[in-house]
């Protein structure tokens, strides 16, 4: 997208694809948490037989709890029904499902698009980046504090513990009335949920089952986040320089992923287009990068150039690169 023009008038193109179809929706929440309530069931099942063919099962159910995720985003952005309130309610109920409230998580995540890729504006819904200058005018214990968050071990090995047990079981300070109830409604949901799976199917059980397969699909929703915006020629500029289109095609990237894994995540590696056309349903995401010739132009991280990801920590403004901490 060369400029605001064309982008306008591209935008007016896609039209057609910003409206949610009713039928393909449904199907996928079909084809989503029916498949997903079937392997939970199964590993459940299959801990009477052996440990390691329940954590076969509990490895393709957090898959399928990922692509649940993927709906509760787009009910989030209003773009999984064109009704308002179907939206508010699947995307509270996928909230439950996955752990997290829907208004808080929705309004979080409308900063994040409003912001990303903005130094001026950091803070929320975002990873925490500093740039090479901050990073070196930081007294010690805050640049240790910053390397423990970066530390791949700590980001997704401890990073979805604190998210789904910590971050999105309480209110933030600057929640409204209506994100405060739903938060509550999320968490008496879930403990309404988890009683009454511990008290018929026993405790250890559910515990085991549900933990693991919600730690692996946090720790797999973490990266995703992650990769698509943490690569070497990211986009960062100040609040003076910064705009909305260049920060969705350049500071988002497309994460080439193969065909079992682009489904099951929902079409979140054409990430450049969730970021362009953030009222898109995700099952167009992919017709609409197929669209423009310059949305096949966009940064692309393929699964292994994406493991590169683990060592940039700091952005650099002079190179406009991610640089790792060792080369400040």
């Amino acid at each position: 997208m060369e400029s605001v023009q064309e982008f306008t008038q591209w935008k007016k193109e896609m039209a057609k694809y910003s409206k949610a179809d009713i039928k393909k929706s449904i199907w996928q929440l079909v084809n989503t948490i029916i498949p997903f309530v079937l392997l939970w069931g199964c590993a459940y099942i299959s801990l009477t037989v052996s440990i390691w063919l329940s954590l076969a099962l509990i490895v393709p159910a957090a898959g399928f709890l990922i692509r649940i995720f993927i709906i509760f985003h787009d009910c989030c952005h209003q773009a999984f029904f064109r009704n308002k309130k179907a939206n508010e309610i699947v995307g509270t109920l996928t909230g439950i499902l996955t752990f997290f409230p829907f208004g808080q998580w929705k309004n979080e995540h409308s900063i994040h698009h409003a912001t990303s890729g903005n130094l001026s504006r950091r803070g929320i819904g975002d990873i925490w980046t500093l740039t090479t200058e901050e990073y070196a005018a930081l007294p010690f214990h805050k640049r240790l504090g910053y390397r423990l968050y970066r530390n791949p071990f700590i980001l997704f090995g401890l990073g979805p513990i604190y998210l789904f047990l910590f971050a999105y079981r309480m209110n933030r300070k600057e929640a409204k009335q209506k994100e405060r109830w739903n938060t509550y409604l999320t968490n008496i949901g879930l403990l309404a949920l988890m009683a009454l799976l511990g008290w018929t199917l026993g405790w250890q059980e559910v515990l085991l089952i549900q933990g693991a397969i919600l730690y692996l699909s946090g720790a797999g929703g973490i990266w995703l986040f992650y990769v698509q915006h943490q690569f070497e020629t990211t986009y960062y500029e100040h609040a003076d320089q910064w705009d909305y289109i260049s920060a969705a095609v350049h500071g988002s990237s497309y994460y080439k992923l193969p065909p079992i894994l682009q489904w099951i995540t929902g079409n979140i590696g054409f990430h450049h287009v969730h970021h362009l056309m953030p009222q898109a349903p995700n099952y167009y995401l992919q017709r609409i990068h197929e669209s423009h010739a310059s949305l096949k132009n966009v940064p692309v991280v393929a699964m292994r150039s994406s493991l590169q990801a683990l060592r940039y920590r700091l952005w650099d403004e002079k190179s406009k690169r991610y640089v790792g901490l060792e080369m400040k």
